[in-house]
């Protein structure tokens, strides 16, 4: 099977080389690696990587970005990986997701399991990432765990690329995207299983440079959850409590906010979202005129 690595990125060039450093060490080299960014500016390659190299530029925005690069994969490669470029994958990840889909035929979409995940604190370093993907790899049972998710979480997520067809990243979910990946794989579940593979790992550094505004971000929190509920492609059941967990966060933290995370702004842009919701206006693409 063919499988092409596709990493989207925004002003991280040091990251996304060191990123290429942990693929050139995978058991299993992918056939191509794919960087895709507004443009050249963003991208510093290392030297002698052990595989193909391309890049796709364009529109800046995760799904434009993830677009981009997808649609000239399509045909070419019988597996698509995506991989944020703070994600740091375990050494077998590519050799255990293509044995993953050479023995499931009806899996559409395997994403690994994230051992640390930096989004949810200050962000990890690559030290950090080893030292957990060492501690991972000592505590992992013999046989592979299989879990059925709703979608996939898209710092690490894969794709049999036969079963994608016409199906694209969800453009009105600009700049950061919140919640593309779940939208773009939940529709995948009427094409074959979307399933966490709990024995392929990686890690999530989780780092806060290239995030966009606590406002904005705030604001996608919650438009993003009505609209993909609107469209039709992530249940409410999977939106709404995500949504709430969200407003109720930022909420209880804005008066003793994390240093590294903007909550009051975050608040004011879950407010304004509730606001034009309120009033009928559902448009994920507002965030540009904040």
């Amino acid at each position: 099977m063919k499988l092409a690595v596709i990493i989207p990125t925004l002003g991280r060039s040091e990251q996304v080389a060191r990123l290429l450093g942990y693929l050139g060490g995978q058991t299993r080299l992918p056939d191509e690696v794919i960087l895709s960014a507004p443009d050249a500016t963003h991208i510093e390659l290392p030297d002698g990587c052990p595989f193909p190299m391309s890049s796709a530029f364009g529109p800046k925005g995760l799904a434009a970005q993830r677009n981009a690069a997808l649609v000239p994969s399509l045909g070419r490669f019988d597996i698509i990986t995506f991989f944020d470029d703070d994600f740091v994958p375990s050494n077998r990840y590519l050799e255990q997701v293509e044995q993953a889909f050479a023995e499931n035929d009806g899996w559409a979409v395997v994403m690994g399991r994230v051992v640390r995940d930096g989004a949810s604190n200050a962000g990890l370093s690559w030290a950090d990432a080893e030292i957990a993907l060492r501690d991972s790899e000592a505590r992992q049972p013999c046989e592979p765990s299989v879990v059925d998710h709703v979608g996939a979480y898209g710092c690490n997520m894969s794709f049999r690329a036969s079963l994608i067809g016409d199906l694209r990243f969800d453009e009105r979910l600009v700049l950061y995207g919140w919640q593309e990946d779940i939208d773009f794989t939940s529709q995948m579940r009427s094409r074959g299983r979307v399933v966490c593979v709990t024995s392929i790992t990686g890690v999530h550094l989780g780092i806060k440079a290239g995030r966009v505004s606590g406002k904005r971000f705030g604001y996608s929190q919650v438009a993003n959850a009505i609209y993909l509920i609107r469209k039709g492609t992530v249940p409410a059941s999977f939106a709404l409590p995500l949504m709430f967990r969200n407003i109720a966060a930022n909420l209880a933290r804005s008066l003793w906010p994390e240093p590294y995370v903007d909550r009051r702004g975050r608040l004011k842009g879950n407010a304004l979202a509730i606001m034009h919701i309120a009033m009928g206006r559902i448009e994920p693409e507002y965030i540009l005129k904040i």
